[in-house]
């Protein structure tokens, strides 16, 4: 299906069956896009999961895998602690592909020498597939161009090969640009064929899965959905109640739909109107869900307790953690309230749409213990440690494409699948600086004529996040005869798969042109327009 896959958490449903996909270890060492490793291999329907190094000798009995993949990380093999290959890897017998810091450890390993490089080699780069001995193909090289572009990042490389292993690509800094030992099926990659910036790297991946680890590909939208909905109903079980956030969002509109699925009407979805939304976005999510849902929405108005909040705080991280916190008190304040009407103690079950990019920015559990914080997410690290709910989050570990892939599988309309993102924190964090009522209705002003505009030009489904921010900044400007010092807004529009990697997108210069006019003559307080042409990384989508 383009890759959905399941939640990483174990739990009783796996061990009694539920889930009995052929599947795809990823050993994480640490890199930011160890998981797009997970997902690129999930695009040829063949399940995936990310196993933590450390965690590998537990993990693997109950994964059973067919093939390993060793993903890239920040260490040198030849560091002090630097993290090793467990022992259970090789002894498991199925065949093993390392990238990057995973070629480096699994030659290390096996006896051959890792050193610094003479010249780093970070960015696009070209390959030339050599093949193996007497010049026979690799497997996973199989059906591609002998040259081929990849994306490197690595200041080690490989100096001398293990026994029985031959180089099957090189580059020009790179004599061992890719390794394999097809005897043992063992093999290596220096470059990142996870990333976008290796064209043929889905197809390296899919030889691996396929062809060399015998994978046929049973991993489906269907799987996916069956089984999230029987893992809510064991944990929930026969009498619970679940309270979910709704957001309006394609991600809390796919949680609360496989909820709903699971346990019908012990569902109630709570809508919170923090202050902190888009134009007459209340609204429109509570008409559009009541049309299209048939779940049970309580809308709460809450502005004055989030603004209350907020104010005079200006740093980024605290308004995370702050909106995170009241919105987990709304909600236990709406569940004291359903608990009576259901006539239960308490609802014991949160639902949210979190989804992987959340996690691994927030680094905030075990699963994702070797990536390091970027920000914290309200819906992740932002949620105080003495709340009364469980959590429910069957898309955690879910890219923003798979959960859309889901909800059209659930037959949920265009116009929520397709919306874009919209951040639980709201405008409060493209509200740099102090958040008060008269900064965010600018900032909501402005978002809505850039929205408006790339509708009219048919340029909404070509995006994937598009909004404005409001700079902490003031500028000098002149209108009419006068001279202004008014606010700075940024524009922010980018292209993405993922969401955990993004490229601005290039809009058309007449296009930001009539924005740029429309904003400062439209509104208030504005008088200087600019446009943000960041990617991620090194920036991050959102500004806070």
């Amino acid at each position: 299906m383009g890759g959905v896959f399941h939640p990483l958490a174990i739990t009783s449903l796996e061990k009694e069956g539920f889930m009995q996909h052929q599947t795809i270890a990823v050993i994480d060492y640490g890199s930011q896009y160890s998981q797009l490793i997970c997902r690129r291999v999930r695009e040829v329907n063949v399940y995936a999961e990310l196993v933590s190094w450390d965690r590998a000798a537990e993990a693997l009995p109950r994964l059973r895998p067919q093939g390993i993949i060793l993903s890239g990380g920040p260490n040198s093999v030849y560091d002090a602690g630097a993290p090793t290959l467990p022992d259970i890897v090789l002894a498991s017998g199925v065949p093993v592909l390392g990238i990057c810091y995973g070629l480096q450890l699994l030659a290390h390993t096996l006896g051959g020498r890792v050193t610094a490089a003479p010249e780093r080699e970070y960015g696009a780069a070209t390959i030339h597939v050599t093949g193996t001995a007497a010049g026979a193909e690799s497997q996973l090289f199989a059906d591609l161009p002998a040259t081929l572009q990849v994306w490197m990042s690595h200041g080690d490389r490989v100096e001398q090969l293990p026994d029985g292993f031959l180089a099957v690509a090189h580059s020009g800094n790179s004599p061992l640009a890719a390794i394999a030992d097809e005897k043992r099926r063992l093999y290596g990659i220096q470059f990142h064929p996870e990333v976008v910036h290796t064209p043929h790297g889905r197809d390296i991946l899919a030889n691996f899965v396929k062809r060399i680890c015998g994978c046929s590909g049973d991993w489906t939208a269907g799987n996916f959905i069956e089984e999230s909905v029987a893992r809510i109903r064991e944990q929930v079980g026969p009498t619970g109640h679940v309270i979910c956030g709704l957001s309006g969002g394609v991600d809390s509109a796919v949680a609360a739909t496989l909820v709903h699925r699971a346990i019908g009407d012990r569902l109630a979805c709570v809508f919170v109107d923090h202050g902190l939304l888009r134009k007459g976005e209340a609204e429109q999510v509570i008409e559009t869900f009541e049309r299209h849902q048939g779940m049970r929405l309580i809308a709460v108005d809450a502005k004055e307790e989030f603004l209350s909040d907020l104010a005079g705080v200006e740093d980024p991280e605290r308004k995370r953690k702050l909106i995170g916190a009241r919105f987990v008190r709304v909600f236990e304040n709406e569940a004291a309230q359903l608990a009576a009407e259901w006539g239960v103690e308490a609802p014991a079950f949160l639902a949210q749409g979190t989804l992987y990019p959340d996690v691994i920015e927030s680094a905030s559990n075990a699963e994702t213990k070797n990536a390091r914080t970027i920000k914290t997410h309200h819906n992740v690290g932002g949620l105080p440690e003495d709340m009364t709910f469980q959590l429910i989050e069957p898309l955690r570990m879910l890219f923003k494409d798979e959960v859309r892939t889901v909800g059209e599988a659930l037959g949920l309309p265009e116009e929520i699948v397709w919306r874009h993102p919209f951040p639980g924190p709201g405008l409060a964090i493209r509200c740099l600086g102090a958040v008060t009522w008269e900064r965010l209705e600018t900032l909501r002003h402005a978002d809505s004529i850039f929205l408006e505009e790339l509708r009219n030009a048919g340029l909404y489904r070509q995006t994937s996040q598009v909004f404005a921010v409001l700079l902490p900044v003031r500028s000098v400007g002149v209108m009419g005869d006068g001279r202004t010092y008014a606010n700075a807004l940024a524009l922010r529009a980018v292209t993405t798969d993922d969401f955990m990697t993004a490229d601005w997108a290039r809009l058309p210069y007449d296009l930001l042109a009539r924005i740029s006019n429309r904003i400062v003559n439209e509104v208030a307080g504005v008088n200087r327009v600019v446009y943000d042409i960041s990617s991620k990384p090194p920036a991050t989508i959102e500004w806070e």
